[in-house]
């Protein structure tokens, strides 16, 4: 008799180390693991266009050799109270940096993004690939006069 009990206590002994279940609790789970995740290059840079003159008032556009400084500081004090919030002059922010913009854009299309960016990002290439690329971050509409949006692209002149 001892050694049934004896056995038999084994046996339960043995049965309750066996192999545990886990149970699986309804919310949240946090798994620490380690990941790395691979950026992937944008397959479709935004072009350098200088034909492009976009969609707007401004067609033609050229500057004189000398930079009309009266006229950049309107611009700069436009600048620092609309465009800043989302332009830094060499650090990209909710949009690009736009020191050397005119190296890359036509001054047309620059003034027509200024005054006129809700039909720009609807119709001009450019504008949507820029659109794209700063995360669907939209130009808001300042509904600058072109004296403004003159004022402010002579600034940028000076960048």
């Amino acid at each position: 008799m001892k050694k049934i009990v004896g056995v038999l206590a084994l046996s339960i002994l043995l049965a309750s180390c066996g192999e545990k279940k886990e149970e699986k609790k309804d919310g949240f789970e946090m798994n620490r693991a380690k990941t790395e995740k691979k950026v992937e290059a944008t397959s479709a840079e935004v072009p350098v266009d200088m034909d492009n003159e976009g969609i707007g008032p401004f067609k033609n556009i050229s500057f004189s050799a000398d930079i009309d400084t009266e006229l950049a500081a309107k611009g700069e004090a436009k600048y620092g109270g609309i465009c800043v919030a989302c332009h830094m002059p060499n650090q990209r922010l909710i949009g690009p940096a736009l020191s050397g913009v005119y190296e890359r854009r036509n001054p047309s299309w620059v003034m027509n993004m200024i005054i006129n960016p809700t039909q720009m990002i609807k119709e001009d290439p450019i504008a949507k690939a820029l659109l794209k690329e700063y995360n669907n971050a939209i130009m808001l509409d300042s509904k600058l006069s072109e004296e403004d949006t003159r004022a402010i692209a002579e600034y940028l002149r000076t960048l």
